[in-house]
């Protein structure tokens, strides 16, 4: 079983770019094996509002020829980005069935930057996976969302954590005072850094990543620490020497960086939304609240070893069982 996934995000850091890679190795256990087309290749243009991130120029021919060169049994459509629709149109063309994913609130990170009506953003994504045999979703709250508004065949595909590499550890590399609350991700408006960054807490505030918003919020909130961008054995050492992950996106569809924090023994503070209510769930690993102060400070009371017990309930081996078996029960791919 060859799997070719057509995706927009590549060569970026993020959740999408990040489910694909770690289950490459895993689905072959499973008796599959995953092709790729990415933007790799294309010309591209920078994103409006996030040039860091580029659209890649893709004709529906081209992104054709490079999914017929795979001899892929399977498509899985990754993104709604334009290789999305050009893969969309090439398997429409030939009567060619496919799967697709929805990874990202794209509707309310719009309405973030433009005025856009969620509900027009909304139609178009139903469009977009309509003709889907199935679309996967990481979670179940994501899920019941997607079937009240309009969206058919919804399956869950959740996500896994390096255990080994995201644990327990004694020493701390964050020589900062007591509690030091971190948060980890791309710095942009629709992550709502901001509802963190403007908390009376004890201790410090540590943030680690990068994106648009950075500079504004650096120079906004002088006493919280910008790391940048880290990554593998430095930013796991980062993880296990705080005291509380802090999560104040309302828009994410899972958030990796939560079962990281777990797994790293780090108690989770978040709002009471999709992502950290499907991640902490009854487990007690995290405390969700709609006041996040009370929230950070209620984390702190909560033993690492139960954050850490509720990550190993995540593995990448699981995520890729349940990938393939959704994407197997696509019938191989034929013309109609």
């Amino acid at each position: 079983m060859r799997i070719l996934v057509a995706t927009d995000a590549w060569g970026q850091t993020n959740g999408v770019v990040f489910a694909y890679q770690r289950i490459a190795a895993p689905v072959r256990e499973f008796g599959a094996e995953l092709a790729f087309v990415t933007p790799e290749g294309f010309p591209s243009l920078p994103l409006p509002t996030y040039p860091g991130i580029r659209l890649a120029l893709a004709s529906s021919a081209e992104v054709g020829r490079r999914i017929e060169r795979a001899e892929a049994t399977h498509v899985h459509i990754a993104t709604e980005g334009p290789i999305g629709w050009a893969a969309r149109r090439h398997c429409l063309k030939h009567g060619l069935t496919f799967t697709t994913s929805y990874h990202t609130r794209f509707p309310e990170y719009v309405a973030a930057r433009l005025p856009v009506p969620l509900a027009w953003s909304y139609s178009y994504l139903r469009r977009f996976h309509a003709p889907a045999e199935r679309t996967l979703v990481p979670t179940p709250s994501m899920k019941r969302e997607l079937d009240g508004r309009g969206f058919g065949r919804i399956e869950l595909w959740t996500r896994g954590v390096d255990h080994s590499l995201f644990r327990p550890r004694t020493c701390s590399t964050l020589n900062l005072p007591r509690p030091i609350f971190l948060n980890v991700g791309r710095i942009a408006v629709e992550k709502n850094l901001e509802a963190f960054l403007k908390l009376d807490l004890p201790g410090a505030k540590v943030v680690v990543g990068d994106g648009p918003a950075r500079a504004r919020l650096e120079k906004t909130y002088p006493d919280a620490v910008f790391l940048g961008e880290k990554f593998g054995g430095e930013l796991a050492e980062i993880f296990a020497s705080a005291d509380v992950f802090v999560f104040p996106s309302r828009t994410d569809t899972f958030g990796v960086v939560l079962i990281e924090a777990l797994a790293s023994g780090l108690p989770v503070a978040a709002y009471p939304v999709t992502g950290p209510l499907d991640v902490i769930a009854d487990s007690g690993a995290g405390a969700l609240d709609e006041d996040l102060a009370a929230a950070c400070l209620a984390a702190l009371k909560i033993p690492r070893d139960r954050a850490r017990a509720r990550s190993l309930d995540f593995t990448w081996r699981e995520s890729a069982r349940q990938f393939v078996e959704h994407v197997a029960r696509v019938k191989v791919l034929e013309p109609a």
